[in-house]
């Protein structure tokens, strides 16, 4: 996929999103060509420089963007060159439906192994040895706890396995 491409994306602009927040967005959707400062990027997209410090470092971490580091010869600071590598995009958001997988499944088999009660009052659910403990009865407003079937949420979950696995297969 192109890069122009990659970032006109909804999913691809959903996962840096979720990854930078809203404060790191413009850093995140405007990636400059070449390297950058924090500071030339900070004043080129109006945002604090922490702000962009924090969404570099979160884009570091998830190996969209490096860095090396240059010592100014009279004062001994460091600069900091930052470089953006999305090519990488397509491999995390594959391990990240990976791990959607993996939490569904232990999920849905969570759901097929115990039982639930809930309180239709205030909308609590509980497994069975709590609805036990609690007597049946709601520890919030007294009322009786009703057995809950949960056949629509396995019926969900097990919707969003097969979507999730028919995509993977397909990349």
């Amino acid at each position: 996929m192109a890069f122009e491409d990659l970032l006109d994306d909804p999913v691809v602009q959903k996962y840096l999103h979720e990854l930078v927040g809203p404060t790191g967005m413009p850093v995140a959707a405007a990636p400059p060509d070449g390297e950058v400062t924090d500071e030339e990027l900070a004043e080129r997209l109006g945002l604090e420089l922490n702000d962009v410090r924090r969404a570099l470092f979160i884009l570091y971490e998830n190996d969209l963007a490096t860095y090396r580091r240059v010592r100014d010869e009279d004062s001994g600071w460091l600069t900091y060159l930052w470089t953006f590598e999305y090519d990488n995009i397509p491999e995390n958001l594959a391990e990240e439906m990976d791990r959607l997988l993996e939490a569904l499944r232990e999920r849905r088999e969570y759901e097929l192994e115990n039982e639930f009660y809930l309180c239709e009052v205030d909308s609590i659910r509980f497994e069975f040895g709590e609805a036990m403990d609690f007597g049946f009865e709601c520890p919030e407003c007294g009322s009786p706890l009703e057995s809950m079937e949960n056949t629509d949420m396995l019926s969900s979950i097990d919707d969003r396995i097969n979507a999730l696995e028919s995509e993977l297969n397909a990349a």
